[in-house]
């Protein structure tokens, strides 16, 4: 079978200053298209550990996608170490140079010699235009193994992978049917669904897999088959999937593989209906999530980020007295901070949180990870108490999926 290993570069991968979204987000799409990652690898910019990783990788794999190291400052190695690797000398693509001027030239900018520097390119590879940036990338062939070569900036990796490396790629080999069907369920752990699941999981063929992957408070569940046949094997899937979502229905929260914020957009959507947000503890980070999603301005209004006591006073009308002697983690503030937004956006339903994230601010009575949640819509408003032991920054993305589910249940319960 052919495979793939993904090497990545970059000194700031391994002091954690950079994370690596590219190896993630290139897994993604290969396995689309039916090629099987099997190693990823990061290395910092050392020659010798670039030159050790290109050996080793082509031991387990037939393509080897490498990213980073292509830019214009000294520690860009990654050309000249590709140039003597594969036995070429750097020369000068015309059409990669006249790219480099043609960018300077729209920007405004002072192009250099070091600029143009990332025309010069190993005379033994094919070179693949950036149309997003300057650096090209460059496929190399050894001994049967594809060697491609891409920007690190991932905005110009994506591009390339897109229009040029995956279909190239498809040209020169064939590739089995890779075939994933991916579920979502809330409200239950993993150690209750293996258990409810089990006998299920056992009469699963040999070819076809079982995954557990759970994630702030939700578990997703994916089934995965190989073949050589991809309708086949779509349709040998479909039918143990159809079989799982009947055994999780209780908590199945949707049958695609897609995010919360994605899947309560989707239902206010198919509702004609809009919601906005009133946010303490998460600081503007649901409304954050859910306007990421292209075309969200036909179901999100907007939100009122109110941290502090004044800014929930004068923005939502939260009462000072209930703030002083309740404080502002509590049933009492949240269902005004709820009221409050639904009356000065005037959206559908609405979403309001106040919590204590941490690592301070805990209470004996309202300790760290305390949250209240409400959500509701002009009719009926009505609150929920949680509590998360994570760190901060965890603990406000539990509240945000957690409340956005919990919106998503009311929505549905008022049908």
């Amino acid at each position: 079978m052919t495979q793939a290993s993904i090497i990545t570069i970059g000194d700031e991968l391994l002091i954690g200053q950079v994370i690596d979204t590219n190896s993630a987000w290139m897994a993604q799409e290969l396995n689309k298209a039916g090629i099987r990652v099997v190693r990823r690898v990061a290395v910092g910019d050392v020659w010798d550990e670039i030159w050790t990783a290109l050996d080793e990788e082509q031991k387990y794999a037939d393509i080897i996608l490498i990213t980073g190291g292509l830019g214009p400052t000294a520690d860009g190695i990654t050309k000249p170490l590709l140039c003597k690797y594969f036995n070429g000398t750097l020369v000068v693509h015309e059409e990669t140079k006249q790219n480099v001027i043609n960018i300077f030239t729209q920007l405004n900018r002072p192009l250099i010699d070091r600029n143009l520097k990332q025309a010069e390119v190993p005379d033994v590879c094919t070179v693949l235009m950036n149309k997003r940036g300057t650096a090209p990338g460059m496929l190399f062939n050894k001994g049967g193994k594809v060697f491609v070569s891409m920007p690190g900036v991932p905005h110009e990796m994506k591009g390339m992978m897109t229009d040029d490396v995956i279909p190239l790629l498809l040209e020169r080999f064939t590739f089995p049917a890779i075939i994933h069907k991916t579920l979502l369920t809330a409200g239950v752990g993993e150690s209750f669904l293996a258990e409810l699941i089990k006998d299920f999981e056992e009469s699963l063929p040999e070819q076809i897999k079982l995954a557990y992957l759970p994630n702030y408070g939700m578990v997703r569940l994916r089934l995965s088959a190989t073949g050589t046949d991809a309708r086949e094997t779509e349709q040998a899937v479909s039918g143990f999937f159809e079989t799982l979502k009947t055994l999780v229905a209780e908590y199945l929260v949707t049958d695609v593989d897609e995010p919360m914020q994605q899947v309560v957009g989707k239902l206010l959507l198919s509702k004609g209906k809009t919601m906005c947000t009133a946010e303490s503890c998460t600081g503007g980070y649901i409304a954050h999530l859910l306007t990421a999603i292209p075309g969200s301005s036909k179901f999100y209004d907007g939100s009122v980020v109110s941290y502090s006591y004044q800014a929930k006073e004068d923005l939502l009308q939260v009462d000072k007295f209930t703030l002083e002697t309740r404080g502002a983690v509590s049933e009492e503030i949240v269902l005004q901070m709820a009221a409050g937004a639904l009356q000065h956006i005037k959206s559908d339903y609405v979403i309001a949180v106040s919590g204590i994230m941490g690592p301070d601010g805990g209470m004996p009575d309202k300790p760290v990870g305390t949250v209240w949640i409400a959500i509701g819509d002009q009719h009926k408003i009505q609150a929920h108490k949680l509590y998360f032991r994570f760190d901060r920054q965890r603990n406000v993305q539990l509240t945000a999926v957690h409340a956005l589910n919990l919106l998503r249940k009311f929505i549905l319960g008022t049908e």
